[in-house]
């Protein structure tokens, strides 16, 4: 079997998963439900994925398992942390540019981008599960699911920490730089960047897989330039009057080492 076929139907699967979710969004009057979605709608490809492939059975299971447990968690954990307040300002924003046009200017602004990006960003599922090479475990799967492992940890125990720490009434308006959040201002975005370059090196150690390293590279520019970092970085340092210093002794990605006084870009 081919490449292409499988990932067009991927891309069909995409725009329905996504279709139905904006369908659900006009009810609800919520856009904000996209986000708890897209962890769910790569569960969805990496199956469809696995049933259309052609692939090694033990590395498909290994593709879903990964991509499920990631996936739903996210979906899980932005579910419990949306619940009751509303649509996001960024939605709420967009509703009211659009006026009585939203309902239809979301599904190609909101829901149909994100069916595609979700599309494009997929590749490497497809990849380490469409063809039966190699027939055993490689190096590749076991580095890949160590990278995983790693990245799925840093994005779980931030995003548990974090909530602990807004839980307690009296950080309110205060910075947390405690915990993994004492070495990169951002663990869990670091750590959705290395499950995606985990399961990347899955799908390299097929001979359809390498050429798929531009799915992480743009989930990882995303999290950093786009939806990610720079627009909650903005966010915080109008909102929160510490972060300004928290910013000049904490790696703002890659997990360092905190530093006293040196600027980090």
């Amino acid at each position: 079997m081919t490449f292409v076929e499988p990932y067009l139907i991927g891309l069909a699967i995409a725009v329905a998963f996504m279709t139905a979710v904006w369908l659900l969004s006009l009810t609800v009057r919520d856009s904000s439900i996209v986000d708890i979605f897209w962890g769910t709608g790569f569960v969805a490809l990496a199956m469809a994925y696995a049933f259309l492939g052609e692939g090694v059975l033990g590395r498909q299971i290994i593709v879903v398992s990964l991509t499920a447990i990631w996936g739903l968690r996210l979906s899980g954990h932005i579910l419990n942390r949306n619940w009751g307040h509303g649509e996001d300002p960024r939605y709420a924003n967009w509703r009211e540019q659009a006026g009585d046009n939203y309902w239809w200017v979301s599904f190609f602004r909101v829901y149909l981008l994100q069916a595609v990006i979700m599309w494009i960003i997929s590749a490497p599922l497809l990849a380490a599960q469409v063809r039966g090479e190699p027939d055993t475990v490689s190096v590749f799967d076991v580095i890949g699911v160590v990278v995983w492992a790693v990245g799925f940890a840093f994005e779980t125990i931030g995003d548990f920490q974090l909530s602990r720490f807004k839980a307690d009434p009296a950080n309110k308006g205060k910075v947390m730089t405690k915990g993994l959040w004492a070495w990169t201002r951002h663990p869990n975005y670091f750590g959705d960047a290395m499950v995606w370059w985990g399961l990347y090196l899955i799908a390299a150690g097929t001979p359809q897989g390498w050429w798929t390293v531009f799915a992480p590279a743009l989930m990882t520019f995303l999290l950093v330039r786009v939806s990610g970092v720079a627009m909650l970085e903005r966010s915080q340092r109008e909102t929160k009057p510490g972060y300004n210093e928290y910013v000049k002794t904490t790696s703002p990605f890659i997990p360092w080492p905190p530093r006293k006084g040196e600027i980090i870009p």
